[in-house]
């Protein structure tokens, strides 16, 4: 044996190594899985296909530098890959996790030690790669529809950018879905619910690229366009993370830390929202941004914070004896609450504190400012303080709180105005004033008058949050008993 054939290996090599190793093996296995099935080269041939001849088309309509045909040839690039992206992926990432249930090989995957969300982290991962090289493949067609006039490169690559992100967040969705079958009549139900979101997230996703390639070309030069751009990349992105590590903790064990991920992502997309609300405050010069920005973080405090706030019991007791016994991002319904009404204080501290020293705020719009997050105080505490009314303890159990949020949701915005439109009017002021959407109407309109009722709503809210607070207290200290 020569010397050269035991040469010891170099830094490339080490550094290829070590990144083999680094890289999750479920990664790994998806990508080669995916790229050796019929499906991947199937769709990928016929988007290639399509494009070469939308070329074709649109180079034989051409007339010259007058002509403005880019902009429909840019369309028609994007709906071959909309196809695949936001419909074809996320199918295929649902059908690859459900298979896992079906043939029942979610265990020995957990068996290796891999982790639940290490094995999600790999299918996502695997899914979005896939995306990344069909739009690799369809990207220099895009980029000549540049050359057609009509569109210009901006929009181009925000149009990309935003379809990736888009991709990510209905593969999160669709593996989200997957991890909810627990029997094959669910996996049934679950598969034409799948079916349905995917073809209304392509015609969104269609319709988004109509008006992307109509509209933004008048308005890329101005920081209105680029603030919209990243806001609605940040809001896919966070989302669908929000939506992966739910879907991880729902799969690990009770004994896991399994709160950690969600409420971390969470509490990022939360706090980063706010800053884009006061960005967009800056960039606008509009003081309604401040209460917009309001009325959108309440609502997403209240519907997103229920889930946080009805925690699953039975974590083991190491989360609660060692550690930092009261970090807000353990587990346990408690601290989720906690949680959840500190960013929204924080961020309706923010907000009024900015609105104040502009002085130039409706007092009405100023009221709705305050207003919204004192109404998602009361719908996220009424629901948890209702279900601990209840005496079997089956029936206090996270489903339960957030089916008693949707009947009292109902209930508070059906039921006032119905009985208004019976004994007076449908926008009663005091039918409404715990009404979450027309109440805030109300308070807008009353102005100055419409005071009362924004202290009504703090102070029915913390009433309520202090009634939560002792009801999950006294639900830890029966586990720890």
């Amino acid at each position: 044996m020569s010397a050269e054939s035991v040469r010891p290996p170099d830094a490339f090599d080490r550094f290829g190594e070590e990144l083999a190793d680094r890289i999750n093996p479920i990664v790994v296995k998806e990508v080669r899985q995916g790229l050796r099935t019929r499906v991947f080269w199937i769709f990928f041939s016929l988007m290639l296909v399509a494009c070469l001849f939308i070329s074709l088309f649109a180079f034989a309509a051409s007339t010259g530098l007058a002509d403005r045909t880019g902009q429909a040839t840019f369309i028609a690039y994007f709906v071959c890959l909309g196809f695949v992206q936001f419909f074809v992926i996320p199918y295929v990432a649902y059908r690859s996790m459900a298979r896992e249930a079906e043939d029942e090989t979610w265990v020995l995957l957990t068996l290796t030690g891999i982790g639940p969300r290490r094995i999600l982290a790999g299918k996502l991962g695997s899914s979005v790669l896939q995306g990344v090289l069909y739009s690799s493949a369809a990207t220099p067609f895009l980029l000549f529809s540049y050359f057609l006039n009509g569109i210009d490169l901006p929009t181009i690559i925000v149009g990309v950018l935003v379809a990736m992100a888009y991709q990510v967040f209905l593969v999160s969705v669709s593996v989200s879905l997957a991890t909810l079958a627990e029997s094959r009549l669910v996996r049934s139900l679950l598969h034409f619910v799948l079916l349905g979101v995917l073809l209304q997230g392509l015609g969104f996703g269609i319709t988004g690229a109509v008006l992307i390639g109509e509209f933004s070309q008048r308005l890329t030069s101005g920081s209105e366009f680029w603030l919209t751009s990243l806001v609605v990349l940040f809001g896919m992105v966070t989302t669908g993370l929000l939506l992966f590590e739910a879907a991880a903790a729902r799969l690990s064990l009770p004994t896991e830390d399994y709160a950690r991920g969600p409420r971390l992502v969470y509490g990022l997309q939360y706090l980063g929202a706010l800053l884009f609300f006061v960005w967009g405050w800056k960039v606008s010069g509009s003081v309604d941004v401040l209460t917009a920005g309001s009325v959108v973080l309440s609502a997403w405090a209240a519907l997103v914070g229920l889930f946080v706030a009805s925690d699953r019991d039975g974590m083991a007791r190491l989360h609660w004896v060692s550690g930092r016994r009261w970090s807000l991002l353990k587990p346990g319904g408690l601290r989720g609450y906690l949680l959840v009404v500190v960013l929204l204080l924080v961020a309706t501290g923010s907000l009024a504190g900015l609105a104040m020293n502009e002085g130039s705020l409706a007092m009405g719009k100023m009221l709705v400012l305050l207003a919204a997050p004192g109404f998602a105080l009361v719908m996220l505490s009424l629901p948890i303080v209702v279900t601990r009314w209840i005496p079997h303890p089956p029936w206090q159990t996270p489903a339960m709180i957030r089916i008693v949020f949707l009947g009292l949701l109902v209930l508070m915005t059906g039921v006032p105005p119905l009985i208004g439109e019976i004994v007076s009017e449908a926008d009663d002021l005091f039918l409404n004033a715990l009404n979450p959407i027309v109440g805030l109407v109300n308070i807008g309109r009353q102005g100055q008058a419409g005071l009362s009722f924004v202290l009504l709503a703090w102070g029915v809210g913390a009433g309520l949050a202090a009634a939560a607070l002792i009801s999950l207290r006294a639900r830890d200290t029966q586990w720890l008993a």
